[in-house]
């Protein structure tokens, strides 16, 4: 039934039901962070889901109590040092966004546990998503020494306001689940132990819709974000700006050492 799937190494695969297919980010000893083929899978998958005649709705979720802590350190290192890498990646992250925000599919997200970068850039512009009360949910770049890219710019603003937007993406504050639901950064808020279940009874609904009306929805409703689509590619662009720079260099020292990080007290900009 995940024949077609077969050639991904990173991301696995399940269908708990018929029409429904889990697209799992899956490795749990490092917290499901993303390395360069799981990044590349992870924007590509939304193109093989499109085609899939056999999904009628999709469930992004994380192995092991955690939907993403983001990036792989050792890729955002050689993004640092590498002109290809930092643009191969540009390119895979905004793919990401526009194939996820493209696919006709209903998509539905499950937020457990440490909810961070490329992971939480595919879930928060999925339809719908489905966060654990103690979820943490964070965007991470400021603290990391680049600027907001990736997918918040596309989205937070347009589900939060831009007052909240400006607060969490600028100060890199973290949301637990019920405050995003409170907010409106998600969908729905479920109790830890109940988040897949939850997600999945949605898709569950979504899967026996009238298929054509929900794609048409979703196609329709998506224009929101399609809109938003210069203020997103001119944020990503400056973030990867941001990965040539000194403050990057920094934001992943200080990761890597557990420790504040010491950022320049300037900028040229």
């Amino acid at each position: 039934m995940t024949q077609r799937y077969a050639h991904y190494e990173v991301l696995k695969f399940n269908r708990p039901e018929n029409g429904i297919l889990e697209v799992i980010l899956s490795a749990p000893k490092k917290l499901n962070a993303l390395d360069a083929t799981g990044h590349r899978e992870l924007a590509e998958v939304w193109r093989d889901i499109d085609r899939d005649p056999e999904t009628r709705a999709v469930l992004l979720r994380g192995d092991g109590g955690n939907l993403s802590a983001g990036g792989d350190l050792g890729m955002v290192e050689e993004m640092t040092n590498d002109f290809e890498t930092r643009a191969r990646v540009w390119k895979e992250a905004s793919d990401l966004v526009y194939n996820v925000i493209n696919c006709v599919k209903p998509t539905v997200a499950a937020l457990e546990g440490v909810s961070v970068g490329a992971g939480l850039a595919a879930a928060m512009v999925c339809d719908i998503t489905v966060a654990g009360r103690t979820a943490r949910i964070i965007d991470g770049h400021t603290r990391l020494g680049v600027a907001a890219g990736d997918h918040a710019a596309i989205v937070w603003p347009l589900l939060i306001g831009m007052a909240k937007a400006k607060y969490y993406l600028m100060l890199c504050e973290p949301l637990d689940g019920e405050e995003a639901e409170r907010i409106g950064l998600v969908s729905v808020c479920a109790d830890d132990d109940k988040v897949h279940e939850t997600a999945l009874s949605v898709c569950r609904k979504l899967a026996r819709g009238a298929p054509t009306a929900v794609r048409w929805t979703k196609h329709s409703l998506n224009n929101w974000l399609r809109m938003a689509g210069p203020t997103f590619d001119a944020s990503l662009a400056l973030e990867f700006m941001g990965f040539s720079g000194p403050e990057v260099k920094e934001g992943l020292s200080s990761i890597r050492d557990k420790r504040k990080p010491d950022f320049p007290k300037s900028s040229p900009f």
